[in-house]
């Protein structure tokens, strides 16, 4: 292929992919569906993509790796500190779950699409895996309350080389029961898996020892980080896969669970990653899909619909049914586990690679059977995971539940006045007293710093909305912000005002602020100040007779409203937002201590 058609090939895929992206998030669908499609156009429609011709032997090679670099991102957001809750479950999901999934996949494959057991079983193991590329998105939208986020999450990228170490075993065993019969093809089986677990944990081990090592001596620059840590990913996956083939799949999932587990800064190498993960994402998806010819799908018929249906309506329950029989799980945590495995790019760049290997009799349905399952998959779960959460209870579709940053005793009892009045709260500190206390009250608690990197990743934010920072320290508050600003938009942001705007006049730089909370000049000495001479933060429902007017006369104008209360709908109260409040409506308001007999 000459160099002009690769370049306008190349061209192609950057235009396509990052327009997919765009408008996937423009119309608030799976940007995997746009990618698919992209690539059926530039592919086999237009013929502009022609990835054997461009890439030749180097397509696999290069595909494997861009895997890898993707599995090292998603696995980056994993945490042990999560395990302690749901590694029961995840046990039994990496085991129990990927058996069910394998075996039912492999009558679905046999009896359904009419395949050779053989392919079939090749087929299944392929299809246990899911999608962190799909999962991570949907997750991010839904936002779960409870264990199944995390659950979810960790399925999602650890399953991944289980499902493609499981398929080359499956071919080894295959290949050496052909040639010297099942006692030998049984053997290589065993043997290949201990060599496999072997490889891949001692090369992405050592990786992960080596480059943590580094960053916690601060021996790279911060422009070489991100540089040196994909290095690693590269020597980790090409090692482990140079002494056991396909075991590099685990030596970067267990290097990224090691390297975030560490405690060294990765802030530099997790921007980096994700960018190039989603670069790598929609390039993947364009070049896989291009290789796909419409008339194997045309060949599929009514039996490549009914495997999808297969997979998600028997397949997926099932295996979640056996997984979690005897789990803490509630049902509804059970129904939304078993309506939510999407399958992505690693099951799309595994089967075309074993397609080739198998050869065009048997390997011929492998790749459109994979691609069907992927759409499939991606158009239900991704249309209908959201409103299944939402009428499960495990999602809110407008978050009215806050984030409090500081549980100090003015802000457990604005918590305490809040969740009083239904809306969830969540209290993170530092301070192992406040926290106590704050639990002892009956309030949801977490004890970390708002601060570090993955703050989001850990938290359960399911059913909230916003945060407002209201630690004693303005800097932290403003800090705390910044790095909260992505996930909840700064419209959701608020900030008690700092002492050196009220004392001096001094104004921060706007991107260093939020929304200030409540009312011009209220600093954190200031209400903690008032609130333990005695203040009392209440809930009082306006009437005709007693609006919000004689409601500021009866507190003699020292009230200060800290929410607004209509309906199911809690409006924090801003400094520069006016409030008009109406019969049938509540405040929750800091009042003088003297009015402790008030309406409320």
């Amino acid at each position: 292929m000459e160099q002009q058609p690769i370049l306008v090939a190349l061209a192609t895929m950057i235009i396509f992919g990052t327009g997919a992206q765009w408008l996937a998030w423009r119309l608030r669908l799976p940007s995997i569906l746009l990618l698919l499609a992209c690539g059926f156009v530039a592919g086999p429609v237009l013929h502009i993509v022609r990835p054997d011709e461009m890439f030749g032997e180097l397509l696999f090679p290069f595909v494997s790796l861009c895997v890898a670099v993707i599995l090292f991102e998603g696995s980056l957001s994993l945490h042990f500190s999560e395990l302690r809750e749901i590694g029961s479950v995840l046990l039994w999901l990496f085991t129990v779950g990927a058996m069910v999934t394998w075996g039912l996949g492999i009558l679905g494959a046999h009896y359904i699409i009419g395949m050779g057991w053989m392919p079939s079983t090749l087929l299944a193991a392929i299809l246990v895996v899911t999608g962190p590329t799909v999962i991570g998105p949907i997750l991010r939208q839904i936002r779960p309350t409870g264990p199944v986020g995390p659950i979810a999450r960790w399925e999602g990228i650890v399953i991944d080389p289980i499902g493609a170490i499981l398929a080359v075993l499956v071919f080894e065993a295959y290949r050496s029961t052909v040639e010297a019969g099942v006692n030998q093809g049984s053997w290589v089986a065993v043997e290949g898996l201990l060599l496999t677990v072997i490889s891949g944990v001692v090369a992405g081990a050592a990786s992960a020892f080596l480059l943590v090592r580094l960053l916690r001596q601060h021996a790279l620059p911060d422009h070489l980080e991100s540089l040196v840590a994909l290095m690693f990913v590269v020597f980790a996956f090409t090692v482990s896969n140079l002494l056991q083939k396909e075991s590099g799949l685990i030596a970067v999932t267990l290097m990224g669970i090691l390297v975030a587990n560490s405690g060294v800064s990765l802030k530099q190498i997790v921007e980096f990653k994700e960018s190039l993960s989603l670069l790598l994402i929609s390039g993947l998806f364009i070049l896989l899909a291009a290789r796909v010819k419409p008339e194997a799908f045309l060949d599929l018929g009514w039996r490549g619909v009914a495997f999808v249906a297969f997979m998600i309506l028997v397949v997926r329950p099932l295996s979640i049914l056996a997984s979690t029989w005897s789990s803490k799980l509630t049902w509804k945590e059970k129904v939304f586990l078993a309506w939510l495995a999407p399958r992505g790019i690693v099951a799309a760049s595994v089967a075309s690679v074993f397609a080739i290997e198998l050869g065009p009799e048997d390997g011929a349905g492998l790749v459109p059977a994979t691609f069907a399952l992927i759409v499939g998959t991606v158009v239900t779960y991704g249309l209908t995971a959201y409103p299944l959460a939402l009428k499960l209870g495990l999602a809110s579709k407008e978050p009215q539940g806050l984030l409090l940053v500081g549980a100090h005793p003015f802000a457990s009892g604005i918590g305490q006045a809040v969740q009083q009045a239904g809306f969830p709260v969540l209290l993170v500190d530092t301070n192992h007293r406040n926290i106590r206390s704050a639990r002892m009250e009956g309030l949801r608690t977490t004890d970390m710093n708002i601060l570090q990197e993955d703050a989001a990743e850990r938290l359960d934010l399911g059913g909230i909305g916003r945060m407002l920072a209201m630690t004693p320290n303005d800097e932290v508050n403003s800090l705390a912000a910044m790095n909260m600003a992505e996930l909840f938009g700064r419209a959701n942001i608020f900030q008690l005002t700092p002492w050196r705007q009220v004392e001096r006049n001094e104004q921060p730089p706007p991107h260093l602020r939020s929304r200030y909370l409540f009312s011009q000049g209220l600093t954190f000495d200031r209400l903690l100040q008032r609130y333990e001479e005695g203040d009392q933060i209440k809930t009082t429902k306006l009437t005709k007779e007693f609006d919000f007017l004689k409601f500021q006369e009866m507190h003699q104008g020292q009230a200060i409203p800290l929410f607004h209360i209509v309906g199911n709908r809690l409006t924090v109260i801003d400094a520069e937002t006016r409030q008009d409040f109406k019969p049938g409506e509540a405040v929750i308001a800091l009042v003088p201590k003297i009015d402790r007999t008030a309406v409320s």
